[in-house]
């Protein structure tokens, strides 16, 4: 009996702690898992961070764009000298040279105001923006599909809770059962005892196993708030809200899964993890094209308007247009260009390896979660065959109690193994449904 129990603890706590806009609102409304999981996607904050992620990226994107667009800057410049040449070339600037006007070697302080607006284009740049902006186009795809792995991640484990809660629920209430089983054995037991037809120590043994049934009972109910507590958290919803499961474990059993190189080839086309993994190996390539483009020459050109004045004040008459073009190349720089190209192809190497890496975790995840889920429904048709044959066994001990062919201890032990029985049936129905989750993860079937 003590066995039955501990066995129905370890259960009940592996149920609870292996488990990870919506219809309903959240007061005391009954939730079902396709509800949970819609609730949990509008309001677990994961999502609302991996969309921020997105538009980070994005924006990023935007930034890198830029560099294809004319640069306009707005200035006001001010300039004191009493240098010949400087102040001289101010006078000229501000169209008021006068031959006649003074000491040109002694010019004295003069002042000059300029505003201007000036315009600049990069027209070559080695293929640095574009393959810049190339690596922030893929770094938005990226952002998205790491959003829809955590959003799979985040439906595996409302699924995972969501069962765990449905089976510490119905654990606990095979616990009760239990429990006012002993009971009621118990208290028939005291009434032989009395009249002298039960022994002293069949009596006490059904007072250590009722102890232990209500031990159990008890770890039973702390279960179901752990899950209950998981499922909160998932869901967004703070300690103090109620919830509710309008579900029992009654859904129907996976089917078979298809054999592993199917699975495998599902994966490799739609398991978001794996296609980001993927296009950080392209967004490493083009940052390395845009680091070896630094060898190239680049290109711009400008036009400034402005005019140069003693004061603030603005005049058509001495206003100017400047215009050019520079062209420019990296002779030496400190071997900072070749730095930047080595570690731009260690990235890249880096990027390459976890590529490899993912492709081989969705493979044994794959594997993992196949072999979970055959095994799980080999065992459930073993313990539901299980739990017919204990039932029939304590059906006849029962009769066979009545005819007071066998003793209360041989019935409890039949109702023992019964409970056991269907324990190992709960828990070999919810790891299949979760091995189907698993399963359908590692697929990336939630997309």
């Amino acid at each position: 009996m003590r066995l039955f129990f501990s066995h129905l603890v370890i259960v009940l706590m592996a149920l609870s702690v292996g488990a990870g806009h919506a219809v309903a609102e959240a007061n005391a409304e009954s939730f079902t898992l396709q509800q949970a999981i819609d609730y949990a996607l509008e309001n677990n904050p994961e999502i609302g961070i991996m969309q921020a992620r997105i538009e980070q990226a994005d924006a990023q994107l935007g930034e890198a764009l830029s560099s294809f667009y004319p640069q306009i800057k707005a200035s006001l410049s001010y300039q004191h000298s009493d240098n010949p040449a400087q102040a001289f070339a101010m006078i000229i600037a501000q169209r008021r040279l006068d031959f006649n006007g003074g000491d040109f070697n002694h010019p004295g302080g003069v002042d000059n105001y300029r505003p201007q607006v000036t315009a600049s284009y990069s027209l070559f740049r080695g293929g640095q923006d574009y393959y810049l902006s190339q690596a922030a186009e893929l770094g938005v795809e990226t952002s998205e599909l790491e959003k829809a792995a955590t959003r799979n991640h985040l439906i595996n484990n409302v699924t995972a809770a969501f069962y765990g809660f449905l089976v510490a629920r119905d654990a606990h209430a095979l616990s009760l059962r239990s429990v006012e089983a002993v009971q009621s054995e118990l208290d028939q037991s005291r009434v032989r005892f009395d009249a002298g037809t039960v022994l002293k120590s069949d009596v006490l043994s059904l007072e250590v196993q009722l102890a232990e049934a209500k031990d159990a009972q008890l770890q039973a109910a702390n279960a179901i708030e752990i899950a209950n507590a998981m499922l909160k958290t998932l869901l967004g919803l703070s300690a103090e809200q109620d919830f509710s499961v309008g579900e029992s474990l009654n859904q129907p059993l996976p089917e078979t899964p298809a054999e592993f190189d199917v699975l495998v080839s599902q994966a490799r086309g739609q398991y978001p993890e794996l296609k980001a993994a993927e296009k950080r190996v392209a967004i490493a390539e083009q940052q390395l094209n845009a680091a070896q483009a630094a060898h190239l020459p680049r290109a711009d050109a400008y036009v400034s308007y402005g005019s140069d004045s003693k004061d603030l004040a603005f005049s058509a008459n001495r206003d100017n247009v400047s215009a050019g073009m520079m062209v420019e190349v990296d002779i030496f720089s400190g071997f900072a260009t070749q730095e930047r190209i080595k570690k731009a192809e260690h990235e890249l190497t880096a990027a390459r390896e976890a590529a490899r890496q993912m492709h081989l975790r969705v493979e044994n995840q794959v594997k993992t979660a196949r072999l979970r889920l055959e095994e799980a429904l080999n065992r459930e048709r073993v313990t539901s065959v299980a739990v017919q044959a204990a039932e029939e066994a304590l059906r006849l001990v029962n009769e066979q109690r009545k005819a007071g062919v066998v003793t209360v201890t041989r019935y409890i032990e039949a109702e023992v193994a019964r409970d056991k029985a269907k324990t190992r049936d709960i828990s070999a129905r919810y790891d299949a449904l979760r091995a189907e989750a698993d399963l359908k993860l590692a697929t990336g079937f939630w997309n």
